[in-house]
């Protein structure tokens, strides 16, 4: 049987870079945010791509500047977007556990291997059936299968950018980005749709946006 501590009054989590507190869960022994990274040092329109160079994305938002970006509703519920350049910060892929690879996080935070999030799943029970345990109540368009947020993750359907200058999928898909690489073009993530209680995992090109979840040192 897991355990894990959402009902502690809450735990949270300060970035020192920009102010912003994050909320954080404890399951197993491992300590994640219980948000999608908001942090967002410059965003650009989806017109911008690259499969070297930072991107950072708002949902829906086509302009440059930060000050705007963070007023919309996506970002507010949702946080930034980013491709793998930009969730990585140069360092090299890794899938040791933890993965050391500190990337877009805060200090005393990394970016979780591919390894690391399969900690997490193993934890938890079957990746079939556990991504409702996983998935926010809310946000997430009908049925929302299987829902309960019981281990306190929140996760949040806040979309992609897709490479060919758009957004998609906002309410009815959330993916996250791992440290782990798959090739010179694709790298590990996770995934949870409305429809389905499973945990996916796929590889898939690295300048596409996608959301960061960071695990505690």
């Amino acid at each position: 049987m897991y355990s894990c501590t959402p009902r502690e009054a809450p735990n949270t989590f300060k970035d020192s870079r920009d102010g912003k507190v994050y909320k954080t869960v404890t399951i197993g022994s491992q300590v994640w945010m219980a948000e999608n990274l908001a942090y967002l040092p410059f965003v650009v329109g989806p017109e911008t791509r690259s499969d070297t160079d930072p991107c950072y994305y708002v949902y829906g938002y086509y302009g440059t500047d930060v000050t705007t970006a963070k007023t919309r509703s996506n970002y507010l519920t949702y946080g930034a977007l980013y491709n793998w350049p930009a969730a990585m910060q140069g360092e090299p892929s890794s899938d040791a556990n933890p993965s050391r690879v500190q990337g877009i996080c805060p200090t005393g935070w990394h970016l979780p291997s591919d390894a690391e999030w399969t900690q997490l799943i193993n934890y938890l029970g079957d990746a079939n059936v556990v991504g409702g345990k996983l998935k926010a109540t809310t946000h997430w368009e009908s049925p929302n299968e299987g829902a309960t947020n019981e281990t306190g993750f929140t996760a949040l359907p806040g979309g992609y950018y897709n490479t060919g200058g758009s957004f998609y999928l906002i309410g009815n898909f959330g993916y996250w980005w791992s440290s782990t690489e798959f090739n010179s073009k694709y790298a590990w993530y996770r995934y949870l749709e409305d429809k389905t209680s499973i945990v996916y995992r796929n590889e898939y090109f690295k300048d596409w946006g996608r959301s960061v979840r960071c695990v505690k040192d």
